[in-house]
């Protein structure tokens, strides 16, 4: 009796080859796309956002005049879903899928140089985080819709307000809506993670060791390994609220409460206790979104100069050291709660702490930038973007870091810019940089230079013109959640035409997005033929299918 013949890959149905699929590379483009998704919806409304601040009178078409709740709503769902979806979702879950096993050289069957099919490890859990991200992603692009309106008590979402379903517009099934999508997005990052560290502990190379791993491998799987604890913990808290709001419990309550004059009793909780849990888990993901960046610039400031890092084994020992600390510094965030001065102190030294690794990497990285030599190309540039917003925005943080200074400027426009610096446009230059990097390797085409240097230079202007005047508005005193400047303290009226500036250089730079959107449809049907290794990059997911690496050095993994 014969076997019967195995069933042509080509035959297989579309929706089998491209959605419902184990693949990694089409895993990682499922990831980009939801990201994708995100970052066009929180765009658009970080724009609404910007006019209502900067002409609060005008009427939006369509809408009519914009409430403090529904700018509130705004904060909210863009905060969420660019925090999440786009430079959580994206770099780690999204690149890692997409890159790590071929970087791995996961086309070799571990332990042996014998030739096999690259794929992460544990690919439905892999498959299925995504799906689980895109659920989340709908539900939380649905809550405008719910009774009650979006949730608006902004990413954080303290209780005790968001705990009371009553308590005013947006605490209703918008906030449900909220919680369920924060939740799923938990359960898919979490799969994405033991995917991750799966994959990096079984199928690397027989011959990688972990001292010869790329630095791109070892920052997703630092990142995997934060994300675990991390996401575990919100994942419990999101099931703590929830049960407050509607099971009767008192996690997040004190014992006595008034909301919109009613007297609640409950028993003796604390919402300083959902404030220790969710930046228990929202520092670490300031990390776990920074080191995939931190690690895929290293790699291409090395490509693109030709030469070796100057010290490898301090920059794996930075990145762990960074994922160790990222760990303590959460009660940096509460230094106006009321928290004990020598916790405060505590936690402000931990954060200037957690500076020394990452300043071993940036001296690093200048190191090999000021050494000369660098080959000009779009992903360079937008490297040498991320570098100068990282620095830019990393100089605030020990600001912040110390309680006397943090009293004066939290909550207010400086935070703001130090956080969209360093984390919002830094994570989105290295995202740029990636997709330049790679597409190649995707399509077989090159992206256009020309288009690519525009869309760099418009960017990084933009990028600064509409962020780093935000610090003198918090030094000024803004608060960051004002819905409105005008029929405030007159202090206030006196920052509208620099925040008309930056309403109007926020819709430069998302202009300025149009012309990546367009290189990558124009070059994905008629870009430029790219050789097999366009970047004469080293690592593994460049090497072609027929190229026998038995006397490739090790060390050049």
């Amino acid at each position: 009796m014969t076997k019967p013949e195995k069933s042509n890959p080509s035959s297989r149905s579309w929706l089998r080859r491209y959605v419902f699929t184990t693949s990694h590379r089409v895993v990682g483009v499922q990831y980009l796309l939801v990201a994708l998704a995100a970052v066009v919806a929180g765009t658009l409304l970080s724009l609404l956002m910007r006019w209502h601040l900067a002409w609060s009178d005008a009427r939006l078409p369509g809408w009519g005049q914009v409430k403090p709740e529904d700018y509130l709503a705004l904060v909210t769902l863009h905060g969420t879903l660019m925090i999440f979806f786009v430079v959580t979702a994206a770099p780690q879950n999204g690149l890692a899928s997409l890159i790590l096993p071929e970087q791995l050289g996961g086309k070799y069957a571990a332990g042996s140089n014998e030739k096999t099919s690259a794929r992460m490890a544990l690919p439905l859990l892999n498959a299925l985080s995504v799906w689980l991200t895109a659920l989340a992603l709908l539900v939380l692009l649905a809550t405008p819709f719910l009774r009650g309106g979006a949730a608006i008590s902004g990413w954080t979402s303290y209780p005790p307000l968001s705990a009371v379903p009553s308590a005013g517009p947006g605490q209703g099934h918008g906030m449900d809506g909220w919680l369920l999508a924060i939740a799923l997005f938990c359960l898919g990052s979490l799969c994405s993670a033991a995917s991750v560290i799966a994959t990096v502990m079984t199928r690397r190379m027989g011959r990688m060791r972990w001292m010869e791993m790329p630095l791109t491998a070892w920052s997703w799987f630092v990142a995997a390994c934060m994300a675990v604890p991390a996401f575990s913990v919100l994942l419990a808290a999101c099931g703590m609220l929830f049960g407050d709001r509607h099971l009767g419990t008192s996690f997040f309550f004190p014992p006595i409460d008034v909301v919109n004059g009613v007297v609640l009793h409950h028993a003796a909780g604390s919402p300083l206790l959902w404030q220790n849990l969710f930046w228990f888990f929202g520092h670490p993901e300031v990390y776990i979104a920074a080191l995939p960046a931190m690690g895929l610039t290293t790699t291409l400031l090395v490509t693109f100069s030709g030469r070796r890092i100057l010290n490898y084994r301090a920059m794996v020992a930075s990145t762990i050291a960074i994922g160790l600390l990222g760990f303590a510094v959460w009660g940096h965030h509460m230094f106006v709660s009321g928290m004990n001065p020598y916790a405060s102190r505590a936690f402000g030294l931990a954060t200037i702490a957690i500076a020394i690794p990452s300043t071993v990497e940036v001296i690093q990285w200048l190191a090999t930038i000021l050494a000369g030599g660098l080959r000009r190309a779009t992903p360079l540039l937008f490297t040498l973007g991320y570098v100068s917003l990282f620095i830019t925005g990393g100089a605030t943080g020990p600001i912040l870091a110390q309680p006397v200074l943090d009293s004066y400027v939290h909550n207010t426009f400086f935070v703001v810019a130090h956080f969209h610096l360093i984390m919002g446009m830094a994570g989105v230059f290295a995202l740029f940089a990636a997709i330049y990097y790679w597409f190649p390797l995707l399509t077989g085409r090159l992206m256009s230079e020309r288009l690519g240097r525009w869309h760099f230079w418009l960017s990084l202007i933009g990028a600064y013109a509409v962020f780093f005047p935000m610090h003198f508005a918090g030094l000024a005193g803004e608060p960051r959640h004002y819905s409105q400047l005008t029929g405030t303290a007159s202090y206030l009226e006196s920052l509208l035409p620099l925040q008309r500036w930056i309403t109007v250089a926020a819709f430069v730079l998302a202009a300025a997005q149009l012309l990546f959107l367009w290189n990558i449809l124009r070059s994905f049907r008629r870009g430029d033929a790219a050789s097999g290794n366009p970047w004469n990059a080293s690592t593994l997911e460049w090497c072609s299918a027929d190229e026998d690496l038995e006397d490739r050095p090790a060390a050049s993994f």
